[in-house]
């Protein structure tokens, strides 16, 4: 069975699980997947009830979609994404944006933990993503192309929306938040970068570095999804200081500016819905 069928049958499935019929898709992040739980009428689905989709293992990723409202707008939302360092492919890691696809989702808002490369950047810093750098050594395109999903050689000129991304950054200065933009750097994990890595992804220009991300943006602009994505700056990568990275801080920071990023996701929804369904 080929991904379009695959992602047809998941998405119709998801469909019958709730009267509301989201335009908006969201993927929640390490540390950040508890703004699902702010949706009213809701309705929770594990992705282990979701045909053909993949499990999340990794800690902090509840492995639940969410449909339901944040204010007048109707989402879906992943609680937990899965990734290349868990043994899926990169296919496996953008199939639930293609069911996205499948559902009549137009926009999509990704969220990660990122590790800091930029030195103006802060733990607990959120930071809107305008460009990629992916190291990840794959892509989800790979392979024959189906043309029912996009076409074979997709342009990523505009691969995270400006209109979006001034969107955010206008919200932020509303709310008082600094929210600053920066070049995102994907690479496989799960080991955490050397600070010999770190000096080389800053020389290239990447102001970011995680673990996720990438192939679910290609996947969306395959399809003609715009993306919205946003970096929670949960350690300053490996070499800027002394510290010791580990999973736990990540989880912690990410709980920390967790009031934050729910009013800027508040703030930025129904603008972002006007353009989908405007």
């Amino acid at each position: 069975m080929d991904d379009f069928t695959r992602a047809e049958a998941a998405a119709q499935f998801l469909l019958l699980q709730s009267t509301l019929c989201p335009t908006i898709g969201l993927v929640l992040g390490s540390g950040l997947g508890s703004f699902a739980d702010e949706l009213s009428d809701a309705t929770r689905i594990p992705y282990a009830n979701i045909p053909y989709f993949p499990l999340s293992t990794a800690v902090g990723h509840a492995g639940k979609m969410v449909i339901g409202i944040v204010g007048e707008v109707s989402v879906a939302a992943m609680q937990g994404r899965v990734h290349l360092y868990e043994g899926y492919s990169s296919n496996e890691v953008a199939f639930p944006i293609r069911v996205f696809g499948r559902m009549g989702i137009r926009a999509v808002i990704l969220t990660n933990a990122a590790g800091g490369i930029n030195l103006e950047y802060k733990q607990g810093a959120l930071v809107v993503i305008s460009d990629h750098i992916n190291l990840q050594g794959t892509n989800p395109l790979v392979g024959p192309n189906d043309d029912h999903l996009g076409p074979r050689f997709p342009d990523m000129t505009q691969a995270y929306s400006k209109p979006y991304r001034e969107i955010t950054l206008g919200a932020a200065r509303r709310l008082g938040k600094t929210v600053h933009q920066g070049v995102y750097a994907g690479l496989l994990g799960p080991s955490y970068e050397t600070p010999a890595e770190i000096r080389y992804l800053r020389t290239i220009g990447a102001d970011l570095v995680g673990m996720s991300t990438i192939a679910e943006v290609i996947a969306a602009r395959h399809m003609g999804i715009k993306v919205l994505a946003i970096s929670c700056v949960t350690n300053m990568a490996a070499g800027i200081s002394d510290e010791v990275l580990n999973h736990e801080d990540v989880l912690a920071t990410g709980e920390r500016v967790k009031g934050d990023f729910v009013a800027l996701l508040r703030a930025v929804l129904p603008e972002i819905a006007k353009d989908v369904e405007g």
